[in-house]
């Protein structure tokens, strides 16, 4: 038989694996290594030379669209139709089980799926059927906390309340929102996993089957396994069957969504004679690219440990560029975009990545100024983001109170027992009577309305007037801040658990930052407020490219995984900000940090360009940054820094890509009228401890470690702190 087709264009760990013996074996694939490759070749391999049937694979992946990929390839090398090949994600592959065996899976046979949207209207209407207070209960942390639990296998008569009546009653809520489900033959995402895993092990005869049929078992991004679908695969795997598992410790970055690194580690345990194969060529950057990451990434000390090499050239030296402020630094990355398209690139080539959401407005505001198109890939426009249309829709309100579509916004946001009768009520006498939603919220308040709505929408009214009134004679910045305070949002999505809430903070207090930056045209007769409302309003509605159009790419580093381009910016390289304030005190928080890290290096094929900032204004507040610990990580051979950043004196620094500690020229902290260790009070931050301090005269700064923020740089002239 010619294997030819199959293993050419292999290198020789491709071919190890793709030829493997039929024994668990774990596939360390590094960035640009052609893990795709080794997957689709091996399953060509399993069926065309080893004679396994089609539908005796079952491969796992994490999109539909890599799935339907993996498909046309092995198709493609096998000159052959592959119908009946179970391949397809977690949630599909599930759903398919669960419609075949539906009976023993106790569910209907007509059984439905509900998304992530309809799962939260279940909760809310369970909460206010239960007339509990959706303030204290939020629909989303509810929604959190189930699904989370569906993700580990755990069912509510497995939970402990811990005698903590809130978990107590989040426990009850699971218990209720499950039988509204079962009741009405519902099933959503997080149930499809959990149930398929339940139908294996509740039934040892149908396990049995499907252990004898899926013999091989190929999974990709093996990494980003939550626990019920590692268990899931476990109990398919049994003590026969032949795990092929793809992945790379080094590029686990979704801790938050539940993915365990330590499945990778703990393979050859739970697997025994399993062996391991690594793919360390990589075929997308050069070899300084590859050094870099190598470096960065070696500096977590719980990984399986490879090291990523090139044939390629070694490549044009990582750029460095310290910028002033966030503006500087937005002009930089703007003016090198501009000079790439310029010389005849495509605009798509480009990337530029950041670590927060936030930190998009002001590199969205420079592009859209300098006229060149782009797209937030897999997200919106800063001033399309939910969380910001809402705090601008109570701006409007309190600027124009005839405003009915901001009105309607926010009318009951956060929730305040405004329902959809009481709205319509108001929609209809404002019809009746030609008025607006504002005036016709007065009318049938005092008229028309139950006490409890009236006083509902009373209180909202009266909100509104209170703010208008207070935030009157304030600076721009100062009224925004004020208003997302009062407003409660900030306390709204503070209840929002994970990232998804956190990021909503972030964007909300960046609002204010771009409040406190704003210019108003002398030439518009327009007051402050309202002339930063109608800039949001225009921003909103121009700067995205459409579909087809050549454009640079915004993105997270979340977001950028599993994408490549020639020319990569890593923006805000800044300790605080990547690695993230809340990772840096955790040892198991910085390392994912630094695997982001690691993706967002490997991410660039030809150029990559690193920016930080040593003053950045975001979130709404000042602050001055040191550069990311990461950017000291990579060789000094490697880089070239562009504009060399000011350097301030400190007590101790870290050499460049060492270990070692180097000595600076001490200022010792008597001379600054402070002492280390000294308890102090910020008017913003609360109260902290002075755990460094450097420089001299009007440049004298101090590390200062909050009790509620975290640690902060300031500037001791301007940081008017109370020592205590």
């Amino acid at each position: 038989m010619d294997v030819t087709p199959i293993l050419e264009h292999l290198n020789e760990a491709q071919r190890e694996a793709v030829t493997a013996s039929a024994a668990p074996l774990l596939v360390i694939a590094g960035a640009g290594s052609g893990k795709t490759r080794v997957l689709t070749h091996r399953i060509a391999w399993l069926i065309d030379v080893e004679g396994v049937s089609p539908q005796g694979l079952l491969a796992v992946t994490f999109t539909n669209k890599a799935a339907a990929e993996m498909r046309g390839r092995i198709e493609s090398l096998l000159h052959m139709p592959v119908n009946h090949l179970w391949i397809g994600t977690f949630h599909g592959l599930a759903h398919r089980l669960l419609r075949r065996h539906w009976q023993e899976a106790g569910l209907p046979q007509n059984f439905q799926i509900i998304d992530s949207d309809d799962q939260l209207r279940i909760i809310k209407r369970l909460i206010k059927n239960l007339e509990f207070d959706d303030d204290r209960w939020v629909p989303r942390e509810i929604q959190y906390f189930i699904n989370a639990q569906k993700d580990e296998g755990l069912r509510p008569q497995h939970l402990d309340d811990d005698n903590d009546p809130n978990r107590r009653q989040q426990i009850a809520f699971y218990q209720q929102y499950q039988e509204i489900c079962d009741r009405g033959g519902l099933v959503d995402f997080a149930e499809l996993l959990l149930r398929a895993h339940e139908l294996w092990r509740d039934n040892p005869e149908l396990l049995a089957q499907y252990q004898r049929r899926f013999r091989h078992l190929l999974v990709d991004e093996f990494q980003d396994t939550n626990s019920i679908q590692y268990a899931w695969l476990r109990l398919l795997a049994g003590r026969e069957g032949v795990p092929f598992f793809v992945g790379d410790d080094d590029q686990s970055i979704y801790r938050w969504r539940g993915a365990r690194v330590e499945h990778i580690h703990q393979f050859q345990r739970d697997f025994p004679g399993a062996s391991v194969v690594k793919l360390e060529q990589n075929y997308r950057s050069t070899a300084t690219i590859l050094d870099a990451a190598n470096a960065v990434i070696a500096n977590n000390s719980s990984r399986l440990g490879k090291n990523l090499w090139t044939e390629g050239g070694q490549g044009e030296p990582i750029r460095v560029y310290s910028a002033y402020n966030e503006r500087d630094e937005a002009e930089f990355v703007i003016g090198k975009l501009r000079t790439w398209s310029d010389q005849g690139n495509a605009r798509a080539d480009a990337a530029v990545l950041y670590r927060s959401n936030a930190q998009s407005r002001v590199l969205e505001e420079a592009l859209i100024n300098a006229r060149l198109p782009y797209r937030v890939y897999g997200g919106l426009r800063f001033f399309e983001r939910q969380e910001i249309k809402d705090a601008l829709a109570y701006l409007r309100l309190i600027s124009h109170r005839d405003d009915d579509s901001s009105f309607e916004r926010i009318v009951n946001k956060p929730t305040r027992g405004i329902g959809a009768r009481t709205l319509e009520a108001m929609r209809s006498y404002a019809r009746a009577n030609s008025c607006s939603m504002w005036r016709a919220a007065g009318a049938v308040a005092s008229d028309e309305l139950s006490g409890r709505a009236s006083s509902a929408i009373v209180a909202f009214l009266n909100l509104i007037e209170r703010m208008a009134k207070e935030t009157s004679g304030l600076d721009l910045h100062e009224q925004v801040d004020h208003v997302i305070q009062a407003s409660g949002l900030i306390d709204f999505f503070r209840k929002e658990k994970g990232e998804r809430g956190e990021t909503r903070i972030e964007n909300l207090e960046e609002l204010v930052s771009a409040a406190r930056g704003f210019q108003p045209d002398p030439a518009e007769e327009m007051s402050p407020l309202d002339a930063f409302l109608s800039h949001a309003a225009l921003e909103a509605g121009e700067g995205q490219a459409d579909a087809w159009e050549d454009c640079v790419q915004l993105m997270t580093m979340h977001s950028a995984k599993g994408l490549e381009f020639p020319l990569v910016f890593m923006c805000g390289m800044e300790d605080g900000l990547f690695p993230h304030q809340r990772s840096i005190s955790d040892p198991n928080g910085l390392e994912e940090e630094r695997r982001l890290c690691y993706v967002g290096i490997t991410r660039a094929k030809e150029t990559l360009y690193i920016t930080h900032a040593e003053q950045r204004r975001l979130h709404g507040m000042d602050s001055f940054a040191q550069a990311s610990r990461f950017i000291t990580e990579i060789p000094a051979e490697l880089v070239e820094e562009i504009r060399p950043r000011v350097q301030v004196s400190r007590p101790v620094s870290t050499a460049r890509g060492t270990g070692r500690r180097s000595g600076g020229s001490i200022s010792p902290a008597a001379e600054l009228g402070v002492r280390l260790g000294q308890r102090v009070r910020h008017v913003k931050f609360g109260d902290g401890v002075i755990l460094n301090c450097s420089g001299q005269g009007a440049h004298a700064q101090v590390e200062v470690n909050f009790e509620t923020v975290g640690t902060k740089i300031l500037v001791l002239a301007y940081a008017n702190l109370d020592l205590m």
